[in-house]
């Protein structure tokens, strides 16, 4: 390379009288511009070096060598080839114990106490029972429809509904079946008359549901007492009492032991296929042992068909309270009785069984 291509410094005897530094750009048109090579980069070589293919040192690049090359990649070597311990295993959790999800302490005592009140009124003095079966009709009545007015704004007229099924009960048991069909039909008519009172918005729902409650709750429990009209109606009375506790027992029991398979979850998830073989079993151990024992010329297999259909029964009986119960959008329809929930919650079962025992006993044994 020339020296001439270089500007002499300032003070120095070469090129002439200072003329200061050279301006950028092209400022001398004349004179070309020196050629000049670029230097080559040496890439960095890591220590050691490369080896090419005849073992001779090459270096590498770190970096791409044109534009469109894609550099590889090297992981770094971990500075430890020490694999740290694994963590010691959660320990298991706690497995949870079953739960009836009620005091059974306290539901044990209050169907003690229930069961001591019907007994003595069902065998000392028949009619005291029939007013025990009317004033948990009554009861029944008032949870019903003021859960109706609370979760659904839907106002059944109570006052004809209590008179009425009242009525419908005491006529059950002293004109038998004709006395209960009129008193219900003389029901179901003072709702509709007693609706009339108020402004009509809302009235085809609200007589709706007040016929609903008259013939859900005191209807069906005026086959109890036609149950206890008959000569022997303490024992067809308690037969059936025992056949639907022992089959609600029975589920329960089973149920929470082995209970595994569902039978109607969107209904009723606490309710399992395995429970209801126990109920169907447990009702029907029972209903031999009433049939044969406790009911006049009563023979031991009627009892077995006895059992299964109480079996079913009362549990269609409790999946529709509890299809009720979930449209209401509530748990317990009161909260009356300690561990039990209220009236209607101890009815659920009773109530649709009550008829099934009616029915059977008078094919097999005669309405006596």
């Amino acid at each position: 390379m020339n020296d001439s291509s270089w500007d002499a410094p300032a003070g120095s005897g070469r090129g002439g009288p200072h003329q200061g530094p050279a301006p950028a750009g092209p400022a001398h048109e004349g004179r070309p511009a020196a050629q000049t090579r670029p230097m080559p980069i040496v890439p960095d070589v890591p220590a050691g070096g490369f080896q090419d293919g005849h073992g001779r040192g090459a270096a590498h690049p770190s970096g791409p060598l044109f534009r469109d090359e894609t550099p590889h990649e090297h992981p770094q070597e971990p500075m430890s080839s020490r694999t740290p311990p694994p963590p010691p295993p959660a320990p298991p959790a706690p497995r949870q114990k079953k739960s009836a999800g009620r005091d059974l302490g306290a539901a044990i005592g209050v169907g003690v106490g229930l069961g001591a009140v019907i007994i003595a009124s069902l065998f000392i003095w028949k009619a005291a029972f029939v007013g025990v079966v009317a004033i948990a009709v009554v009861v029944g009545l008032w949870e019903l429809t003021s859960r109706l007015q609370e979760r659904k704004r839907i106002k059944a007229p109570l006052v004809p509904l209590a008179v009425g099924g009242a009525a419908m009960v005491v006529a059950g048991y002293v004109r038998g079946a004709e006395g209960a069909w009129v008193a219900t039909a003389l029901t179901a008519l003072a709702v509709l008359v007693w609706r009339m009172t108020e402004p009509p918005e809302g009235y085809l729902k609200d007589v709706t549901a007040g016929v609903f409650a008259a013939f859900y709750v005191p209807f069906l429990a005026t086959f109890v007492s036609l149950l206890l009209a008959a000569d022997d109606g303490p024992w067809r009375v308690l037969t059936f009492l025992l056949l639907t506790v022992v089959s609600d027992t029975g589920a329960y029991a089973v149920g929470w032991r082995f209970g595994k398979h569902k039978l109607a979850p969107r209904i009723s998830p606490g309710k399992t296929r395995e429970g209801l073989v126990g109920a169907v079993a447990f009702a029907m151990a029972a209903g031999a042992l009433c049939m044969q024992f406790m009911i006049d010329d009563g023979v031991w297999w009627q009892g077995l068909i006895l059992g299964l259909a109480v079996a079913a029964s009362a549990t269609l009986g409790d999946l529709g309270e509890s299809m009720i119960k979930r449209d209401l959008g509530i748990k317990d329809m009161g909260t009356l009785l300690p561990g039990h929930g209220g009236i209607m919650d101890r009815l659920d079962s009773l109530l649709p069984t009550a008829p099934v025992v009616w029915l059977l006993l008078a094919l097999f044994v005669g309405t006596g």
